[in-house]
């Protein structure tokens, strides 16, 4: 009687076995959907699973779907907004996964411009070591500048002509909220030091390269006009990096 039903127990076994060895290695899926703060849908932002170090990209409706389990830590990369983390719960891989990136907020560095030296010693004399009295006399002027008039004073006298008030008059062309330098700062802060490292430009040449792509016709006028440089600005500086770094490195290849 033992030595039949042996064999049984040995088929069950193995199958339970077969069972629980493909449901462990089962593998699940993650899904979700990443938007920005304004609730607009985010593009090519780079899903990270820590554990598995898979990587992929959002698609244009700012939705993902990568391998994972409950536990997992995903994390969600994109130039010019604040890192974002989530751990996976198991509601997370029963429901799509809903993610919100902010953006970075960059500061740039206040760029100060000094007057050049002329090479005649009494000239540079005086702009760079100013006599107390001059400074004095500098200081009361802003002073009375600063404080406001009293409108008495302005009034037109009994009988005096006054001129109407019109649409106004054009006064010229309007200064621009940046220059390069300016556009150059931030580039190089938004895209980071990585994105051109990668590109084997070395840490101290990136300025110089920035440089050289802006020099190479990147279209920015309304960049330098407003003092604001968008998502999509980013992404066409990117292309146009990629255009210019071949000729980039040219003169070095020729050596």
């Amino acid at each position: 009687m033992l030595h039949k039903k042996l064999p049984v127990k040995l088929k069950l076994f193995f199958f339970l076995f077969i069972f629980f060895s493909i449901n462990a290695h089962a593998q699940n899926y993650i899904f979700g959907k990443v938007t920005s703060e304004y609730g607009s849908e985010m593009q090519d932002v780079v899903v990270i699973n820590i554990r598995t170090d898979e990587r992929v990209l959002t698609n244009r409706d700012g939705h993902f779907m990568i391998s994972g389990r409950a536990g997992d830590e995903l994390r969600f990369v994109k130039s010019g907004y604040t890192r974002s983390v989530k751990k996976i719960t198991k509601e997370n891989i029963e429901a799509p996964v809903n993610i919100i990136m902010e953006n970075q907020v960059i500061q740039i560095e206040e760029v100060e411009v000094k007057k050049g030296l002329t090479g005649d010693l009494k000239t540079d004399m005086k702009s760079l070591n100013r006599p107390q009295k001059v400074e004095k006399l500098v200081k009361e002027i802003d002073r009375y500048i600063a404080q406001k008039s009293d409108p008495r004073i302005l009034a037109a006298k009994p009988g005096e002509f006054v001129q109407p008030k019109g649409q106004g008059f054009y006064l010229g062309k309007v200064k621009n909220k940046w220059d390069d330098i300016d556009l150059g700062s931030y580039l190089k802060t938004a895209l980071g030091d990585e994105f051109f490292t990668d590109l084997k430009i070395e840490k101290p040449q990136i300025d110089h390269f920035i440089t050289y792509v802006l020099a190479g016709g990147f279209e920015r006028k309304a960049i330098l006009k407003y003092g604001y440089c968008s998502e999509g600005d980013l992404n066409r500086f990117k292309r146009f990096v990629m255009m210019r770094i071949s000729s980039y490195r040219a003169p070095q290849t020729q050596k």
